[in-house]
């Protein structure tokens, strides 16, 4: 339950960033969907070695540094800062890098501006790397199994934060169709992978 409340929290602060960069939508416009607030839990500890700082994938040109993102006040999951579309964040709540489990990565596809970190991830074929750098300078890589994407309204939390039994990736933005009424991407864009 928990997870889900979380998928519903990312999705809706990931379209409000960019509605926010767009300015508020018309009067016409249909208000996001409601959704209870995940409870206010503490971030399971990372240990020193799992801690992400860290993002490259080079076959689509990514680079930058992981910010940790956790809950707000009101329990909704934190996302990267919209003014700065080519930082990248991880949740700090679940596993840390090549630890077993899902861990999940959050970027904005673009901004008002430019692209976002997460741009090409459209463009990513399985078998890509996905290279992870932790605090004690380690690197960890991931292999792409595959990318999806999902009308926002099924998100598929079950697959992005269920139990896993080995180190698995998440990578999350927007995709699809921009809807300008409702002034957000109409999908998410969810690239799989696995430890290499």
């Amino acid at each position: 339950m928990r997870a889900a409340v979380l998928a519903v929290w990312i999705t809706l602060l990931l379209s409000a960033a960019v509605a926010a960069v767009f300015g508020p939508a018309g009067a016409d416009s249909a208000p996001p969907p409601a959704a209870a607030p995940a409870p206010v839990v503490p971030a399971t500890s990372v240990p020193g070695d799992a801690h992400p700082i860290g993002i490259a994938i080079p076959s689509i040109r990514v680079a930058s540094s992981l910010v940790p993102l956790g809950l707000n006040a009101d329990g909704s999951v934190q996302v990267p800062p919209i003014e700065t579309p080519r930082q990248a964040g991880w949740y700090d709540g679940g596993p840390g890098a090549g630890e077993v489990g899902p861990f999940v990565v959050l970027g904005h596809v673009d901004s008002y501006t430019e692209a976002g970190v997460f741009y090409g991830l459209r463009d990513l074929r399985t078998g890509d790397r996905i290279q992870v750098k932790r605090r004690d300078r380690s690197q960890v890589t991931y292999l792409v199994d595959r990318i999806e994407r999902f009308p926002k309204d099924k998100f598929p939390t079950d697959a992005v934060y269920g139990d896993v039994p080995r180190p698995e990736i998440r990578l999350i933005t927007c995709g699809g169709d921009f809807d300008k009424s409702r002034r957000s991407y109409e999908d998410n864009l969810i690239v799989f992978g696995h430890l290499a």
